[in-house]
């Protein structure tokens, strides 16, 4: 089990909760404490119900009335009947003892009441808090993989063996702009969508490669694509062009005269 499961699998215990409120036992207190000093997502996950449960017991806090037990005493005294006591009938004593033990159990029920329902917030709130750990997790994850990918480009661009081939749409397409990047070296290539006429729904810019006076394609070109990325590279292209075709896109190419091309030098 690693790191991440072993604290996953600790937070979903509830042994934090137990210890806030003094419940664990002493094998189980060193266990909690060793979590606490040892990672800081434990250590931040407890000191936040810590803060929560101050917070709640502080809401709920209510003061007794000052003069709530001479209240109570001076109603014992004006309803009870004075009986002298007989060695032979001490039901008086057993029954305010009575008295005493159901009103220390029914403080009792509701303390406990009050933190089953507080042990069950706070049980929520970790697993949200698990949660909330995880999913930032994650963003840092493709966040980090997202920057890998941009510092590889990165490199591609200023590779020395890097040829930079720049598409300009002709009259059919003024507004047209693509820029090429392709490493013979390293047999990758990349093109950056700069702008693209609006077409019909029914249409489509694709991009081709001229190998021998073939073309083969390398994909359709959208707006949505208005970013560098990698296109399949092509051994001994002798040019790359973009033209117009059905939505889809098309096996071959349709038109003898694209939009824009170019030549490319690879073997130079």
């Amino acid at each position: 089990m690693n790191v991440n499961e072993q604290i996953t699998t600790f937070l979903k215990s509830n042994l934090l909760d137990k210890y806030l409120i003094g419940q664990t036992t002493a094998s189980e207190t060193e266990e909690v404490e060793h979590y606490i000093n040892t990672y800081p997502e434990v250590k931040k996950v407890y000191e936040k119900l810590q803060d929560k449960l101050e917070l709640s017991a502080q809401i709920n806090a209510v003061n007794a009335p000052k003069n709530a037990l001479d209240n109570i005493l001076n109603t014992l005294e004006e309803d009870t009947p004075v009986v002298p006591m007989q060695p032979n009938k001490p039901k008086r004593k057993w029954f305010s003892l009575a008295i005493a033990a159901s009103v220390a159990a029914l403080l009792f029920a509701g303390s406990s009441a009050y933190l089953f329902v507080q042990n069950s917030n706070l049980s929520n709130e970790n697993q949200v808090i698990v949660d909330e750990i995880f999913d930032l997790r994650s963003d840092i994850a493709k966040n980090n993989s997202r920057l890998t990918d941009v510092l590889e480009q990165f490199k591609q661009l200023n590779n020395p063996e890097t040829e930079k081939y720049v598409l300009k749409g002709n009259r059919s397409a003024k507004d047209l702009k693509t820029v090429a990047y392709i490493n013979p070296k390293e047999k990758k290539s990349m093109i950056d969508v700069v702008s693209l006429p609006q077409l019909p729904d029914d249409q489509v810019y694709q991009i081709w490669a001229d190998i021998q006076g073939k073309m083969v394609s390398l994909g359709i070109l959208t707006e949505a694509d208005r970013k560098l990325q990698e296109i399949p590279y092509t051994e001994d292209a002798l040019g790359l062009s973009i033209s117009v075709e059905p939505k889809g896109g098309s096996l071959e190419r349709s038109s003898d005269t694209p939009v824009a091309e170019i030549s490319l030098k690879l073997n130079d």
